[in-house]
């Protein structure tokens, strides 16, 4: 029976990651240049637009790191609902003004569910099934990958935004079932300890800096992916093929990462995905064709989610209680470098015309937070101790 019941959070955890993360976060990419086509916005908007999303997603981290929880499933609820509601109202508004408030409340509900569903999961699951929740970020992607081409078949952008809306609230019910009413009450507060370990703060630094860095680089493809593809190739579809790639090779990521770190270690492991993906960047604005485009989708896909994965279990092994304020403190520099990432790429697309020095230069600030924590970590992770951090409440 418990196990049957952790399988339904997971189920239920994977669900909302998919409207939250995989369609209210990142449905905005096979979207981007649909909308350009229409002449909604210009790329300089659009670095607007994701950078309104994740000034959401980073006021709503920086929030629930400090903020006392009595009720995370209403909580979560809450974010379900809004994450649902901004999806379809994408398509029932119009005008930059009104989609940059909708992307803000986005972001804020992403944050909100997964800084919640996250501290509620992974309380209950194993290494393997941790993998198998933040798959559902990919599942996501590549739902929105397929939907977004079959629902532009027979709709204009408006209607294949109500679509997604559409589908987001079938997952929300699943997870609402799953989740819902299951995790009510006030997180208590765990006994302090004095004995923090200058090894163990040092490497919380280190891992803080070098997610922000990640944020800022990562995001940039995470933006401008599709909209780069269109101007390689005229492949039907190729927008939504590269994105679905992304999406079908982050499904198992998480899985295979958790078992390369149970044999390297996490440090290395996340210096070598970081590496992965910066060359995942690179690589198609240096060789501007379709198999570069292919092959950056599919590393890109198989390290963004692995990444995120290895950076909050490293973080909870050195503080394993107050987890979710660990959580929300590293969201919270990697929300800030989201905002930095679309502006200033945003402008370089606009200002030049090309995406080439945009993903260069992301390429260089993610492969800049790969170098960085092997350098300054050390051999600091293996003098470490896990402490539970003495964090505002």
């Amino acid at each position: 029976m418990r196990r049957r019941h952790t399988w339904m959070v997971l189920a239920g955890g994977v669900a909302a990651m998919m409207i939250a993360m995989g369609i209210g976060r990142f449905a905005f990419t096979p979207m981007l240049p649909i909308m350009m086509d229409h002449h909604l916005f210009s790329a300089s908007g659009a670095g607007y637009l994701a950078s309104s999303n994740y000034l959401g997603y980073l006021i709503g981290a920086f929030i629930l790191t400090f903020m006392r929880i009595k009720n995370r499933s209403l909580l979560l609820f809450a974010g379900i609902t809004v994450s649902i509601g901004t999806t379809w109202s994408m398509g029932e508004f119009h005008g930059l003004d009104a989609w940059l408030v909708l992307r803000f409340l986005s972001g804020l509900a992403s944050a909100t569910v997964f800084v919640i569903v996250t501290s509620i999961v992974m309380e209950r699951l194993s290494a393997l099934q941790a993998g198998i929740f933040y798959g559902g970020v990919g599942a996501g992607i590549l739902l929105t990958g397929i939907a977004v081409p079959l629902l532009a078949r027979s709709s204009e952008w408006v209607g294949i935004w109500k679509g997604l809306g559409l589908i987001s609230l079938v997952l929300g019910l699943a997870a609402w079932y799953s989740l819902g009413g299951r995790n009510e009450g006030t997180v208590k507060a765990s006994p302090s300890s004095n004995e923090a370990s200058s090894s163990a703060r040092r490497i919380m630094v280190c891992l803080t800096i070098a997610y922000g860095l990640e944020g800022l680089g990562y995001i940039v493809t995470g933006t401008y992916l599709v909209a780069y593809a269109k101007t390689v190739s005229n492949i039907p579809n190729m927008t939504s093929l590269s994105w679905m790639l992304v999406g079908a090779a982050a499904i198992p990521s998480c899985v295979l990462w958790s078992m390369i770190a149970s044999r390297w270690g996490k440090k290395w492991t996340l210096s070598l995905a970081m590496a992965m993906q910066a060359i995942g960047i690179a690589v198609p604005v240096l060789i501007p064709n379709k198999a570069a485009i292919f092959a950056g989708a599919i590393l890109f896909g198989a390290t963004f989610m692995g990444i995120t994965m290895l950076f909050v279990a490293y973080a909870k092994d050195l503080f394993p209680r107050n987890n979710r304020k660990i959580i929300g403190l590293l969201t919270t520099f990697f929300g800030l470098g989201q905002i930095i990432g679309p502006l200033i790429a945003g402008h370089l697309i606009s200002g030049n015309g090309s995406y080439l020095s945009a993903l260069i230069g992301a390429a260089l600030v993610v492969l800049a937070g790969a170098l960085s924590l092997p350098l300054g970590i050390g051999r600091a992770d293996r003098l470490a101790k896990p402490i539970i951090p003495e964090l505002p409440r």
